[in-house]
């Protein structure tokens, strides 16, 4: 994957730089007291058009067809919205023990007067303790790993980027499994998982800035995201060989499978908190981030800080990341292919895409996780379901091509 993911890089960035090779074959240029045939019946609105789409935004605008959301888009973002909410209260009454609407209706009116919803039964533990809490946390979950996929593959110019591409997953799960060598418990877990994550992308920075001095920036970046994170899957190796095979090393290995049969409230408000902080900056920027699909450059003729919204981006999508790695584990696939589900249903232009990916990643988790807890005898890890559920799709949209990336 990432081999690939490093030619596509190298092409794309060799493909830029020969296009900007003056091409001295070329016949001269017209003059305009010689004849050239009748002018186009559009000739003025395909001149305005150029203008609008070089004017710079130093004058306060930007493009207006680049950041063109089209019609449909917001009544695709309506009905992806209405799934998400009948896919939540679909996900708090099915399981082992069954609640009715009626019930689960009741529950919530009552539990909007008594503080202590512990008093009303049984049915009111499992929907407020157990499902309220882990479908808060799935739909968070899927909302900061599709959003940073579809975030990283805007600003990269690369449909095969995910998530992990900078290292932040490699670093969240060595971090969490020297918490469970250490027994530090499980906030101590989380919080070296989310701190190790935030170090290996600040490293990647680092690394980058003082090797890639001199020529393309991001592909710099992108071979220095590898290298941290090969460098953290080794720690992490390391760590499980030393680790107790018969307490330690089970734990790392299930944790690493991903799952949410473990979270509670206290973990639901941490991955709220960390995903709204990361979530706001990119929504504020993304019709700036959409111009980055062009290229640094004509980001710059647009009047776009290429390099200040990169780091915006990626400092937002390190933030969620880390956080929905820390409470739910290694939960794959879903940075990757549900940015590309977006894509097919609103298309390419980021402002629109961006929501899109947010809603339909929370949606799909939430049903993976639903059904990872109800189809089978006992719990399938949600790693395992996203992974088989991935996996073709992706052969799919390998044999669909590149078709209505930009």
């Amino acid at each position: 994957m990432h081999g690939l993911l490093v030619w596509q890089l190298l092409h794309g960035t060799l493909t830029h730089q020969l296009s900007m090779i003056p091409n001295t074959t070329s016949k001269p240029p017209v003059k305009n007291d010689q004849p050239h045939g009748p002018e186009p019946a559009n000739s003025h609105l395909a001149t305005a058009g150029t203008a609008e789409t070089h004017k710079g935004t130093n004058g306060g605008t930007t493009n207006q067809s680049v950041n063109s959301v089209g019609p449909k888009g917001p009544l695709v973002l309506a009905g992806l919205a209405i799934a998400l909410c009948v896919m939540a209260v679909a996900a708090l009454t099915v399981g082992r023990y069954p609640v009715s609407i009626g019930e689960l209706l009741h529950l919530v009116w009552k539990s909007l007067w008594h503080h202590d919803t512990m008093v009303f039964g049984a049915s009111s533990t499992v929907l407020f303790h157990v499902r309220l809490p882990r479908m808060c946390a799935a739909v968070l979950v899927g909302m900061a790993l599709s959003g940073s996929g579809a975030c990283y593959q805007g600003i990269f110019r690369n449909p095969m980027v995910d998530p992990s591409l900078l290292g932040v997953t490699a670093g969240s799960a060595f971090g969490a499994a020297l918490a469970i060598l250490l027994s530090v418990g499980v906030v101590g877990i989380q919080l070296f998982s989310f701190g190790f994550g935030l170090v290996s992308v600040f490293a990647t920075v680092m690394l980058s800035a003082f090797v890639g001095k001199r020529g393309e920036k991001t592909l710099t970046l992108v071979l220095c995201g590898i290298v941290t994170g090969t460098l953290f899957s080794a720690l992490l190796s390391l760590v499980k060989y030393v680790a107790d095979p018969y307490s330690k090393l089970p734990a790392i290995t299930y944790w690493l499978m991903g799952s949410l049969a473990s979270v509670n409230l206290s973990d639901a408000r941490i991955a709220a908190i960390a995903t709204v902080a990361g979530a706001i900056p990119l929504l504020l920027v993304r019709w700036r981030i959409n111009v980055l699909s062009f290229g640094d450059e004509e980001a710059k003729a647009m009047g776009v800080d290429a390099g200040r919204i990169r780091a915006i981006a990626i400092v937002s999508s390190t933030l969620m990341t880390a956080a929905a790695v820390s409470i739910s584990g290694m939960i794959g696939w879903i940075g990757l292919v549900v940015p590309h589900l977006a894509r097919m249903l609103v298309g390419p232009s980021f402002p629109v895409l961006l929501p899109a990916s947010l809603l339909l990643g929370g949606t799909f988790l939430l049903v993976v996780d639903t059904v990872a807890r109800v189809a089978f005898p006992i719990e399938i890890p949600i790693g395992i379901l996203t992974a088989i559920i991935g996996a073709p799709f992706f052969v799919f949209l390998l044999a669909r091509g590149r078709r209505g990336w930009v």
